[in-house]
């Protein structure tokens, strides 16, 4: 089984001041209540004040609510790409040497004509234990909600 979903937002503010918001897992938190929480990580898994600069890379707890239970799952993600303003990609690589479900995130930032930016997100997965019915339906809509999140976290407005 697999997931694709795209998402995007125009926030008010140009690209300069969105982009440290999708750059770096651990500012994800902040403004996405899917990602629960996310440490950067040296390439052994273990966790440091800062992630490493090449390349760097997080521990992130993805975390949806259905009803009164919790799906969570906890992952290794690396950034496979960084093109400042513009283009940032995650990628899964675990450490422990056994196969996993692949996850891939690609954020891209465009300059919109009237000092906005649209932000576009898009993400893979190729597992099972988040697909399939409702689950489906309540990842699509922390992603879609992580707009409105992404939009009050660089703007300094409160999020309805």
């Amino acid at each position: 089984m697999s997931l694709r979903t795209t998402e995007s937002v125009r926030v008010p503010a140009p690209p300069a001041l969105v982009f440290p918001h999708v750059a770096a897992l651990d500012r994800y938190p902040h403004w996405m209540r899917l990602v629960h929480d996310a440490v950067p990580t040296d390439s052994e898994g273990v966790p440091t004040a800062d992630p490493p600069a090449d390349p760097p890379a997080w521990t992130v707890e993805l975390r949806a609510r259905v009803g009164p239970f919790a799906r969570s799952k906890q992952l290794r993600m690396v950034r496979r790409l960084h093109e400042p303003d513009r283009l940032v990609e995650f990628e899964r690589a675990e450490v422990d040497g056994r196969q996993h479900a692949r996850w891939a995130l690609r954020v891209d930032v465009e300059a919109a004509d009237d000092d906005s930016s649209v932000v576009t997100m898009h993400l893979a997965y190729d597992g099972a234990l988040w697909t399939g019915g409702l689950l489906d339906r309540v990842l699509d809509d922390e992603i879609r909600r992580a707009r409105a999140g992404l939009t009050a976290v660089v703007t300094g407005e409160p999020t309805r």
